[in-house]
């Protein structure tokens, strides 16, 4: 039972069946990104305010916030946003995608993954690009992404 409405500005859903809950899935709205703080600060170390400035100000580039619901509780966060590259084209970028350790395991993060898949076919990408911590790499290898050939880089400029 997976129906999408995707690359529309408005909150669209997506009711899906994993193989053990039955989720909602849909993207935020600014008023209900406070309500994704307990879930991203199991991932991202950073207080309430520093999170909303953050997302606030990623979503001018077209960030957003999509929550999988289970019974109106939010159990898993994805945030996403489409780029465009000279070396890869149009594409959909996952910046940050956590379940709650409470019910990991139960197809809530496979429920956002087919998601952004789905969300990024309707706007005519080609591909889906993360970067993964070391122990998220089985995930998202089981999900059919493979390790991309070019590292990352970083230089802290402080």
């Amino acid at each position: 039972m997976q129906q999408y409405q995707l690359f529309e500005r408005t909150s669209s859903a997506a009711m899906i069946e994993s193989h053990r809950i039955t989720l909602e899935i849909k993207r935020l709205s600014p008023a209900e990104w406070v309500q994704a703080y307990p879930v991203i600060a199991q991932l991202r170390s950073l207080d309430e305010a520093k999170f909303l400035e953050r997302v606030r100000r990623q979503s001018y580039s077209g960030y957003e916030l999509v929550a999988a619901f289970k019974d109106a509780k939010i159990v898993g966060v994805m945030g996403m946003r489409p780029v465009h590259t000279l070396a890869r084209g149009a594409h959909l970028h996952i910046d940050d995608l956590v379940v709650d350790a409470k019910v990991r395991g139960s197809g809530a993060g496979r429920s956002l993954m087919e998601y952004a898949e789905a969300d990024a076919r309707a706007r005519g990408m080609t591909a889906i690009f993360l970067d993964a911590r070391p122990e998220a790499i089985p995930f998202y290898e089981r999900e059919r992404y493979a390790l991309h050939l070019a590292p990352s880089m970083k230089k802290a400029l402080v």
